[in-house]
């Protein structure tokens, strides 16, 4: 049985998180003081005991859920294609998760097969691709995504993670070949 989610007192309830998932954390934790923009919180009715904040939230489309971390957590982030206003628009790709130390950000390996017509062969090759993702999330290296094309989030990074396709399996494998 799943207990509501207040989100009247950020730092006070959610300093945890919930189960430690990111998206459950304090939002303030920038110098900066991080609000939604299309959110107004003075509203009188929200002052009332026992009222929860409102938040921002959007379905994408393209066949693609909005998660409930995006619409039941505290998370604020402006890049989240859900919560932010980021919109998903042109390619829409496939990758396994290679590295995840950057913050907010990951690094996918996407596998193919290039031809060699001299010699009537094709060879393994790879590319790597940075893309964004939002704290409704959880990723570890060797998971599976769907990542679709955005505008320029940074210098390197052009791609939101959208769906965690499968989990990564313990011991050594191989995604496609």
């Amino acid at each position: 049985q799943e207990v509501p989610v207040d989100r009247r007192e950020p730092a006070a309830t959610m300093s945890s998180g919930k189960a430690g998932h990111p998206a459950y954390f304090d939002p303030q934790n920038e110098k900066a003081y991080m609000k939604q923009p299309t959110v107004f919180k003075n509203k009188k009715s929200l002052m009332k005991k026992g009222a929860l904040a409102p938040r921002f939230f959007k379905n994408i489309g393209l066949g693609f859920r909005t998660p409930t971390d995006a619409k039941e957590g505290v998370y604020i982030d402006k890049k989240c294609p859900w919560t932010g206003g980021v919109s998903i628009r042109g390619k829409l790709l496939r990758g396994v998760v290679v590295s995840t130390k950057m913050k907010r950000t990951i690094v996918i390996r996407r596998d193919y097969l290039h031809y060699i017509k001299k010699y009537n062969r094709y060879e393994k090759r790879h590319k790597n691709v940075s893309a964004h993702v939002s704290p409704a999330f959880k990723l570890n290296e060797g998971d599976s995504v769907v990542i679709g094309q955005c505008r320029p989030l940074s210098k390197t990074v052009r791609f939101n993670v959208l769906q965690v396709v499968s989990e990564a399996a313990s011991g050594k494998k191989f995604a496609k070949f």
